[in-house]
């Protein structure tokens, strides 16, 4: 079982270069291609900010081969990206094809593309359909990730796209494409509120599962930390995979942990990381 975490915190403290280089000499098989500074997004206004990010400019597609170099350099490979997101701003949606490119460039298999989170599967079907055709046509698979919104008066987290079994599986069918397949998220599934957990949204997807994002909660909130340092029993978990002969990396999205460590001390954090999700491929392959 190979083994991947995201670019995300670490890239915004020391780079996305240095972060790609650390994550192989951590020990890591792979890098998550975290895509968010494409778009940078005020959430109270719904628009987009101003923004320098080279993903967000006209070299967009040197700046995803340059990590794919540095990766292939260390001795490691970009498994899967992350778009930017929320999808219902109509402005970040124009920029889906270009992340597609950019994991295409970098030599990913997959890109996680939210849904709408108040879209009904048949409205999110839209959204994967239209993109579909240009993601085959660059050989990447879409996945559409399971979500939650949250309840104020009730402190926990609600139904959205894909956060039931059921959900998650229409959204699938409605679109009945083999380039459309699950991501799924650990600790979203074990929110409190939206009355599921990962073995049974595993057993739901079987063989649409195609991608993970694994850390770990207080099975209340949406903690993004380390595995086995909260809540999650981490053990059903692995074993709901190994019943489904889950063929795909133990890619990690757990980088709040790393939110505590700078610049000088960012790989002591990266290493900690990687002995969590090599713990979690351990247990996968001894059962």
């Amino acid at each position: 079982m190979k083994t991947s975490t995201q670019i995300e915190v670490a890239s915004r403290c020391i780079g996305e270069e240095k972060t790609v280089e650390l994550i192989a000499k951590a020990g890591f098989d792979a890098w998550d291609f975290s895509m968010f500074d494409m778009c940078k997004y005020d959430w109270e206004k719904d628009q987009l900010k101003e923004n320098s990010h080279p993903l967000a400019g006209k070299d967009y597609l040197a700046f995803a081969r340059k990590l794919k170099q540095i990766g292939l350099d260390n001795g490691i490979v970009c498994n899967q990206s992350h778009a930017p997101f929320p999808v219902s701003c109509k402005a970040i949606r124009d920029y889906m094809k270009r992340a597609i490119e950019c994991t295409a460039e970098a030599g990913g298999e997959i890109c996680v593309i939210h849904p709408d989170n108040n879209k009904s599967p048949e409205e999110n079907a839209e959204m994967y359909l239209e993109l579909l055709p240009f993601a085959k046509a660059h050989g990447v698979k879409i996945a559409t990730e399971n979500m939650w919104n949250w309840n104020d008066e009730k402190d926990h987290a609600a139904p959205a796209a894909c956060s039931s079994p059921e959900s998650f599986v229409r959204h699938i069918e409605a679109v009945n494409n083999p380039f459309l397949v699950a991501c799924l998220d650990i600790g979203h599934a074990e929110m409190k509120g939206l009355e599921t957990n990962s073995e049974e949204m595993i057993k739901a997807l079987g063989s649409h599962l195609q991608a993970l994002h694994i850390h770990d909660n207080d099975c209340h909130y949406d903690s993004h930390q380390i595995p086995f340092s909260m809540n999650i029993d981490f053990s059903k978990m692995v074993k709901t995979l190994k019943e489904i002969n889950y063929g795909g990396y133990f890619t990690l999205e757990a980088d709040n942990f790393l939110k505590a460590y700078n610049a000088e001390n960012m790989f002591d954090g990266i290493v900690k990381l990687y002995e969590s999700a090599r713990r979690l491929a351990d247990m996968f392959e001894a059962l």
